[in-house]
């Protein structure tokens, strides 16, 4: 005659009630940015699976792997240095890889669209960590993510549409990617900066958007940088502007594949591993590096990269 043994508190341990835990997630409250940003991931991650399915195929799978060759491990070099950089920093992600491609001869759209591509699983992962941890303000987060949106489709969409202007406009882009990097030296640099109301919000994040896709950069920079100095507080101001950025690098990545295509996977494939492999290794040294150091060095490698690239795409204006 079989007994029901109760079982043990150490099985309850090892083995808790899948129920349990789905209930307590279920019930838990929400703010309305959560909300927001849930609904946003289940549209995202639905048009990406329309795209994956309309568009990646297995004949298409094929031929882009059979067109990988060695120029990709340039590519994972780049992703790897732009993730070491921005996990140090937490910044310049943008900047370094589009300066780094730029430098190896991919045009200015394709260079852009390879990075946001790439950005969005980096930036994406970022932001959700932001939010779990607290460091998103709502505010803040509603006032810049839907001029951010717009300001990168019209970025992307007026990049691409010069295309055939590319050995004009990549000088052009060095010269905004210079003015970053001296933007990073001096964010460096100052040691105390005076508090000051910034009114309007909506436009810096429309401008920054812009110029974030058109330059392949700028985002974190530009916004970051404003509004700290401005005088908002930098856990809320960081947070909310990393999480922003997942739309950000959404909408510039979505306007590039309608108007140019990803033709460029071989790019994209080796940023990404570049970027995954790199960025344990970035999270393990962040807190070991000296920040300011390894801001006026990043910020002087941008500089003397962008002068090349204008020096040598200066013979088009001449």
């Amino acid at each position: 005659m079989s007994q029901n043994i109760p079982p043990s508190s150490d099985t309850k341990r090892k083995f808790p009630s899948i129920f349990n835990a789905v209930q307590t997630i279920w019930k838990r409250e929400r703010s309305i940015t959560e909300v927001i940003i849930h609904i946003s991931n289940a549209l995202a991650l639905m048009i990406v699976g329309h795209l994956l399915f309309t568009y990646v195929t297995f004949a298409k799978m094929e031929v882009v792997f059979s067109s990988i060759n060695s120029e990709i491990l340039y590519y994972i070099l780049g992703g790897f240095l732009a993730q070491m950089i921005d996990g140090a920093l937490g910044m310049a992600y943008g900047v370094t890889a589009t300066t780094f491609l730029l430098s190896v001869g991919i045009s200015p759209a394709a260079a852009s669209a390879s990075v946001h591509a790439s950005e969005v699983f980096t930036s994406g992962v970022s932001g959700y960590m932001h939010l779990k941890f607290g460091n998103v303000n709502s505010k803040l987060f509603k006032t810049l993510v839907i001029p951010g949106i717009i300001g990168a489709i019209l970025g992307a969409y007026v990049i691409s549409s010069l295309e055939e202007y590319a050995g004009y406009i990549k000088p052009i882009v060095s010269i905004y990617t210079l003015f970053l990097g001296a933007i990073i030296i001096r964010k460096a640099l100052i040691k105390r900066q005076e508090k000051r109301q910034l009114k309007k919000v909506g436009l810096l994040a429309l401008f920054g958007g812009y110029l974030d896709s058109i330059g392949g950069g700028g985002w974190g920079p530009i916004v970051s940088s404003t509004l700290i100095a401005s005088g908002r507080h930098p856990k809320y101001t960081i947070g909310s502007v990393n999480l922003t950025e997942f739309f950000v690098s959404l909408a510039s990545s979505l306007t590039f594949f309608t108007v140019i295509g990803l033709g460029y996977w071989q790019v994209i494939i080796g940023l990404i591993l570049g970027g995954v492999v790199a960025a344990p290794i970035a999270a393990r040294l962040a807190n070991k590096l000296p920040i300011k150091s390894m801001m006026i060095l990043v910020g002087m490698v941008i500089i003397i990269v962008s002068l090349r690239q204008i020096i040598l795409g200066a013979d088009k204006f001449f």
